[in-house]
């Protein structure tokens, strides 16, 4: 009797069960991450050394440093803005390799040191934001050119000298009438130089990087393209713009929210629709309930024993008490003539009970009407009266 009382009727999920029902989660989330990983060590190594003109690598730039050298056209790197802004002259080219990395700020302070200097200033394939701090006048086009390689089609000596280059890329306008708009694409050049009004500068707006890059110098006219470009003046100044430049930051006090990308609040937006349209997915009713039958037996007794369980756990006595009187009520209702839609009404069923019990009917009121126990000692009794009047009925 006491190994079937002690013997557990449900048991908690095995290792190699919980392994089971996880397996496909794990495996999703380590996929993931390994696709991560991959995905970042693929993109590092491609843009390693990218217009780097110390690098031999093939996006790098060091062949077209090496021939400018031999020409008489040393190349110094640089990689702060206030380097950049110091070096900029009437004797000297200023490369900015990456634009769209310098910040608002970063792009006045720049274009004020090069407006007046006298020198020429190279963007490479600017974007939007940064072509219209850098270089006033020239907007870039949304649309990007498909042509990699174009003829010059402008008046521009050094186009001409070169021929068709790699110059297929961002696409640009500009309302200045004395620039020299080359390489169009689809009647857009990819190549715009604007001379400076006020000096004999100019400021060179170049739509893709390919005529500087290492594997692609010796195609078509970009060896000669890039060195007329950059070596139109005695020195050459490669500014290589880094997120970790002090410049980049403003000098007041920011907010945590300053710090935050500018799309925070929209990307904040979309995942709070996002979860609410899913919620109310997984929350939809495809129609009405539909019984299923179990795959196994479940013998009632487990079924009880569960139910006590999680009352017991909840220290649900009061649900516990009311299930027990409710189904003691319904199996006597029709032991005593009482209608099953009466079973309930202490007007109906005590009086019809009372003639059939024999002990003190004044007890069956809060018997099977009364409050909740006080303590599992008190449930226990409950059930223990009730069961003792429901047999009671049933002898008498």
């Amino acid at each position: 009797m006491t190994e079937a009382a002690l013997a557990p009727t449900s048991s908690s999920p095995t290792a190699r069960q919980v392994w089971t029902r996880t397996r496909g989660v794990v495996l999703a989330l380590v996929l993931l991450l390994v696709a991560a990983v991959a995905i970042a060590a693929v993109r590092s190594d491609a843009r390693h050394g990218r217009l780097d003109p110390r690098s031999a690598d093939p996006a790098g730039s060091k062949a077209l440093a090496q021939l400018l050298a031999d020409q008489g056209v040393p190349t110094r790197v640089v990689t702060t803005l206030g380097e950049a802004r110091s070096a900029a002259g009437p004797d000297t080219t200023l490369l900015i390799a990456a634009p769209d990395l310098l910040t608002r700020r970063q792009q006045t302070l720049l274009h004020s040191a090069t407006e007046h200097s006298g020198g020429r200033t190279v963007l490479v394939s600017p974007g939007a934001p940064s072509v219209a701090g850098l270089a006033p006048g020239v907007t870039a086009d949304p649309a990007v050119s498909f042509d990699s390689t174009l003829a010059p089609r402008c008046a521009l000596p050094a186009a001409l000298r070169a021929g068709s280059a790699d110059t297929g890329g961002i696409r640009y306008t500009t309302t200045d009438p004395d620039a020299d708009t080359c390489y169009p694409s689809d009647g857009l050049p990819t190549l715009v130089r604007v001379p400076a009004h006020s000096g004999r500068g100019d400021t060179v707006v170049l739509g893709a990087p390919d005529i500087l890059s290492n594997d692609r110098l010796d195609e078509q006219g970009n060896a000669s393209l890039a060195l007329q470009l950059l070596g139109s003046r005695t020195h050459l100044v490669w500014y290589l713009p880094s997120l970790s430049d002090d410049s980049a930051g403003d000098t007041g006090r920011r907010s945590f929210f300053d710090l935050l990308p500018s799309g925070w609040l929209w990307g904040t937006l979309q995942l709070f629709i996002a979860a609410v349209l899913a919620a109310l997915w997984r929350a939809r009713r495809m129609g009405p309930l539909v019984p299923e039958r179990l795959p196994v037996a479940i013998r009632a007794s487990e079924t009880a024993e569960g139910r006590a369980r999680l009352y017991r756990k909840a220290s649900a006595r009061d649900r516990a008490a009311t299930a027990l009187r409710s189904a003691t009520r319904t199996r006597l209702a029709p032991l005593i003539g009482v209608p099953p839609a009466q079973a309930h009404a202490p007007e109906t069923l005590l009086p019809a009970l009372a003639a059939r019990f024999h002990g003190d009917t004044q007890a069956l009121l809060p018997l099977l009407f009364g409050p909740p126990p006080r303590d599992d000692a008190a449930l226990v009794s409950l059930a223990d009266q009730l069961d003792a009047l429901e047999r009671e009925v049933r002898i008498s």
